[in-house]
């Protein structure tokens, strides 16, 4: 098990960081990242260290420019609008992001074998729908005008990102990242079809380049019920769920083909202990003890989380699955 953003607001100790350093500066100095990493990992117990990083981090090589504004996110100056623009973005610049590798290097020093190291990038889709709406969005207005109107464009938009993605995947793996977690945070706004068409084919061009140096892709997306059958196409070997949809169901409807990972509701961890562990329980019974599930929440860490409970996550968490593997065994054995 691990959680998504497991490095985040919600611990002091990178509060601390944070105090004395943006958040782009902590990700572009390597040993800033791989500290929070490491202080993450080994404060909680978990399975697997991600590395700390951003979705976003690619888009500076591509010439657009981001900025982080407190309480408001991620804000893309000058939004992708334009043939000209898209036409302007750079695809040779993902050596730029060596940084990223180079934190992934030094965490895996730290660990010396001893915890695997979880590398990421955002999706083709996910990134492509910021740089159209220059930031968050409630209904990707011009981002799917941009789908439906413009087919070819998107298309040469989504091979721009492809271009700069692979390689920076591939960086990741050669720096030791064991695992890659591709995030198409936003899919879930799409009707399946566009998925499918204008989406998909992107997404799988990088979990194949991803799987071709014999590493495993974890493949998540937010609010993707309608999308699951879609997305197991794409071929990662790990499909990531968020807490809408019941695990058991989630796994049901993709033939329990890949391994899947989730899916706690992150507000789960506000609530009083009996009931966080009640719903922890409550996701364990439905994997049912079948090998391929990964715990993690159905998205990031919330700001103001306690920490005291998601390190009782984690040890409810280890508690209950060796129970359940003990009592498979002795049934079977």
């Amino acid at each position: 098990m691990w959680f998504m953003r497991q490095a985040g607001r919600y611990l002091p100790e990178y509060r601390a960081v944070r105090e004395r350093h943006g958040l782009l500066e902590i990700c572009k100095k390597p040993e800033l990242a791989a500290e929070v990493t490491v202080t993450a990992a080994e404060k909680l117990g978990v399975d697997a260290a991600i590395i700390f990083a951003d979705l976003l981090l690619p888009l500076e090589p591509m010439g657009m420019k981001l900025r982080f504004e407190a309480g408001e996110g991620p804000v893309i100056e000058e939004p992708l609008r334009t043939e000209k623009q898209i036409a302007r973005l750079k695809t040779d610049g993902a050596g730029e992001l060596g940084f990223v590798a180079e934190a992934i290097r030094r965490v895996r020093k730290h660990f010396a074998g001893k915890l695997p190291v979880i590398g990421f990038a955002g999706a083709p889709f996910t990134l492509a729908s910021y740089m159209i709406e220059g930031g968050g969005s409630r209904h990707y207005v011009a981002t799917k005008s941009l789908m439906a109107s413009a087919p070819e464009l998107w298309a040469g938009l989504m091979d721009k990102l492809c271009a700069v993605l692979e390689p920076y995947l591939l960086a990741q793996v050669e720096a030791g990242a064991e695992a890659i977690q591709l995030f198409d945070s936003w899919a879930g706004c799409l009707a399946a079809d566009d998925y499918a068409r204008q989406v998909l084919p992107y997404s799988r061009r990088l979990i194949q380049a991803v799987q071709a140096r014999g590493v495993p892709v974890i493949h998540f997306a937010t609010n993707s019920a309608g999308l699951l059958g879609a997305m197991q196409e794409a071929g990662a070997e790990v499909l990531g769920v968020d807490w809408r949809l019941p695990l058991a169901r989630a796994w049901e409807e993709v033939g329990f083909r890949p391994a899947i990972q989730g899916n706690l509701d992150p507000v789960a961890l506000f609530a009083p202990a009996a009931e966080l562990r009640r719903r922890v329980e409550a996701v364990l019974e439905q994997a049912g003890g079948r090998p391929g599930h990964i715990f993690n929440l159905g998205h990031g860490i919330l700001p103001e989380t306690p920490v005291e409970n998601v390190q009782a996550v984690v040890r409810w968490v280890h508690e209950i699955s060796a129970t359940q593997q003990e009592r498979l065994r002795s049934r079977h054995g």
